[in-house]
């Protein structure tokens, strides 16, 4: 089995949404950013991601994207199955026609009970698991970014009340009463 950049990238981001779970929906490219991951790529796992319900979206301002279950309720073999990743070491993807019409591989049995060691492996490991063990690396999450406030080019000025007359007329007067 060959676990292609598909797998591992949707693994990593699965790592990265849940270590920042508790700052409110994370959006792609705050993901991209920090994994160096292709913003459009990651729109396509995370399509897949959300269609097998593993994670969840926001829309609008302050939107992204959040888990759909807790961590420790999704597996890696959840990640990696949810893009389409197979995870099959056969060479005839155990349909066991190896050789054709000549039937399977003298080590059809031996590739069969790797995947199944494999997929046995990967869902003993959840997410829980790998965001625990980033935390004990000392992986330091930032708090959710201050919202930025427009920044006007010309400064507020406020009116100064001043009690004088505000005409000619009421200056005249002004004048007329003392």
């Amino acid at each position: 089995m060959r676990l292609t950049t598909k797998g591992r990238f949707a693994v990593t981001a699965m790592i990265d949404l849940a270590l920042r779970q508790g700052t409110g929906p994370v959006t792609l490219a705050a993901i991209s950013q920090r994994q160096q991951i292709s913003l459009s790529y990651l729109e396509q796992l995370f399509g897949k991601l959300r269609r097998n319900d593993l994670v969840e979206s926001t829309r609008g301002p302050g939107g992204g994207y959040s888990l759909g279950r807790k961590p420790a309720d999704i597996t890696v073999a959840d990640i990696i199955t949810s893009v389409d990743e197979p995870i099959d070491a056969t060479h005839c993807g155990g349909k066991e026609n190896c050789l054709g019409e000549a039937g399977r591989c003298m080590t059809h049995d031996l590739w069969t009970s790797l995947n199944e060691r494999m997929v046995e492996f990967l869902d003993s490991v959840n997410l829980q698991n790998l965001v625990d063990q980033q935390i004990a690396k000392g992986v330091q999450i930032e708090g959710k970014p201050a919202v930025k406030r427009a920044i006007s080019a010309m400064p507020v000025v406020k009116p100064v009340r001043m009690n004088i007359p505000n005409s000619v007329f009421a200056l005249g007067n002004s004048f007329a009463k003392s």
